[in-house]
């Protein structure tokens, strides 16, 4: 029971990790110190998509419930919780791809904004 209450837990990181790189830069416009934060954070969301790389967060999940004997899962994080709710195909190298450049198209205006207000 213990091993799958912190499988949870971790899947309630990893989502709000996931959530973080995807909108985090919007908090750098208020809180510029936020940037600190995110943009590394939205360096290696990025670097995993489009590497093609599985975030450590995944593998220790499926430990968890390997050793609280639940079922684990193959594949990404993403495409077993968010991509199976949003598409019904498997998650393919063009669509990780492409995720990875959502992320930079939502931050990198935002992050233009944060450095011209600076100015």
């Amino acid at each position: 029971m213990a091993y799958r209450i912190l499988a949870d837990f971790v899947v309630v990181i990893h989502s709000g990790f996931v959530l973080f790189v995807a909108l985090g830069g919007i908090l750098a416009l208020r809180w510029r110190s936020a940037m600190w934060i995110h943009l590394p954070s939205a360096f290696w969301g990025v670097l995993v998509e489009v590497a093609g790389w599985t975030c450590p967060l995944t593998p220790l999940e499926n430990w968890l419930r390997d050793a609280g004997e639940e079922a684990g899962y193959t594949g990404g994080f993403i495409e077993h919780y968010l991509l199976s709710i949003l598409y019904p195909a498997r998650l393919t190298r063009n669509l990780q791809m492409a995720l990875g450049l959502v992320i930079l198209a939502v931050n990198v205006p935002v992050y233009w904004r944060v450095f011209s207000r600076a100015r």
